[in-house]
């Protein structure tokens, strides 16, 4: 690197101007819908390919403790999405952002050209108050996308419901990216939000993906139970009810072969959006993010949704590249997803929405700290709180006083429960308040047990191999 293309990446990482020229980086946030940790081959993977996401973690610094907060209904993606628009945590933020100013609406305000294909999921005024433009908007729900008829989201007050039909919903969304980064040509910087609704069920990827894996099914997870071993609040919602009880290995590699395949098509669409970003000449000065709202379970712990609190389903994968960014980096900084935006703010010097609770990550990235937050607080509904820090982790049950306790060092896949050891009793209270701390720091005030405890066993008689497909969340 000379030194003119050096001191350039340091104005672009510092959002600052030079010689009147506006040097702030644009922004490309390529965002899946349910997709676990991992589940990226260059983070360890080697059942599947994701050449493109590959080399985002190689040209990048990846988080490799990033989380969703949690949720307080069973569609997860929702308030994930909500926490990640506004920077609020959980507990102060609204799941459809009514009246709640967003940071894409900041970072308009701020200048930027702003755009968003995919899916939404958090009502449709606030995506039309949030984005200047948008192009097969997916408001939520299933089925094919809705395309907007105008580029200017300003002008409209409804969205057309004109079904996009003969395209992959995937695809779709890249070619809407595809179209509008091909129309940028420098000067003002743009914030491109593409949202994908994979690899989220119902899993159908084109078949030449597919056929990848038949007859080469990804193995079952570590920790793959047939049953979950007790009743954790939430065990036959619509997600859990996607395969019959008991789970088999059988079933459970025919879901992660859907699964799979899905992200490696998905994988290719964003190979297409990134290969648009560098024929546009924009990407020297663009700033790439790829996340997921959460996980999935999928066999592991005998669950296959996301409405629980071990990491498969609240760990998210979370990479940052472009001018500036440390490449080929790991960083196990504990963040949360709505971290995200407070840090993008700060590299293109953007000030964020009142009441914004995240915290920029600037700092990991330049390489100058390496602790983000010393624990990180989940949350489902009424029925589970976790905390861990850089090693343990607490779960609790409160409608059961259930509790759990992992050493997430040794034990990653949380199987092994060391709650009740006498050895373990100081470290089970140490957690317990660390999680009463973070319940205050974030205004929630659940009780963390009961005093008319539910039964511990759940019966799973009446389920054996039932598969009960309810509504879609």
């Amino acid at each position: 690197m000379n030194w003119t293309t050096h001191i350039l990446g340091w104005f672009l990482f510092s959002g600052l101007s030079v010689w009147g020229v506006d040097t702030r980086p644009n922004i490309l946030f390529l965002f899946s819908d349910d997709q676990r940790a991992d589940t990226i081959g260059a983070l360890g993977n080697a059942q599947i390919r994701t050449p493109a996401l590959d080399g985002l973690v190689e040209r990048g610094t990846a988080f490799t403790q990033a989380y969703c907060m949690g949720s307080s209904n069973g569609a997860v993606c929702v308030p994930s999405r909500a926490m990640l628009m506004s920077g609020r945590s959980l507990f102060a933020v609204n799941d459809h952002l009514g009246g709640v100013v967003t940071w894409p609406e900041k970072f308009g305000q701020a200048g930027y050209r702003t755009f968003m294909t995919g899916k939404w999921h958090n009502g449709e005024a606030s995506a039309l108050r949030s984005f200047q433009e948008g192009e097969a908007i997916f408001l939520g729900g299933m089925g094919d996308p809705y395309r907007l008829g105008l580029r200017d989201m300003s002008s409209k007050h409804l969205f057309e419901r004109q079904r996009v039909s003969g395209e992959h919903s995937v695809k779709v969304f890249a070619d809407a990216a595809v179209k509008f980064l091909g129309e940028q040509k420098g000067g003002q910087p743009f914030l491109c939000y593409v949202a994908f609704n994979a690899p989220h069920d119902p899993r159908v990827a084109p078949e030449e993906y597919r056929k990848k894996f038949r007859g080469a099914e990804p193995s079952v997870p570590e920790n793959f139970l047939p049953v979950h071993p007790f009743n954790n609040g939430e065990m036959v919602i619509r997600d859990e009810a996607l395969a019959p009880w008991p789970r088999t290995k059988e079933v459970v590699r025919e879901h992660l072969a859907d699964y799979y395949a899905y992200i490696e098509f998905m994988d290719a669409q964003i190979g297409r959006v990134l290969g648009a970003l560098k024929a546009s000449g924009q990407e020297g000065k663009t700033i790439v993010v790829f996340a997921s709202d959460h996980g999935l379970a999928i066999g592991s712990h005998g669950l296959f949704g996301k409405q629980n609190l071990y990491d498969h389903s609240m760990h998210a994968p979370l990479i940052f590249a472009g001018p500036g960014i440390l490449g080929g980096r790991r960083s196990g900084a504990l963040s949360y997803l709505f971290d995200i935006f407070p840090t993008l703010g700060g590299l293109a010097g953007v000030v964020g929405p009142e009441g914004s609770e995240g915290r920029s990550l600037v700092a990991i990235l330049r390489g100058e700290k390496e602790v983000h937050r010393a624990s990180i607080l989940t949350a489902y509904k009424k029925v589970q709180r976790a905390v861990r820090d850089d090693r343990w982790k607490l779960i609790v049950y409160p409608q059961i006083n259930k509790t759990q306790l992992f050493d997430l060092r040794k034990d990653p896949g949380e199987v092994r429960d060391l709650a009740g050891m006498p050895e373990y009793a100081e470290e089970v209270r140490r957690m317990r308040g660390l999680m009463e701390k973070e319940q205050a720091n974030f205004s929630d005030t659940l009780a963390l047990s009961s005093a008319t405890p539910e039964a511990m066993d759940f019966d799973f008689s009446h389920l054996k191999g039932k598969k009960q497909v309810r509504a879609i969340e």
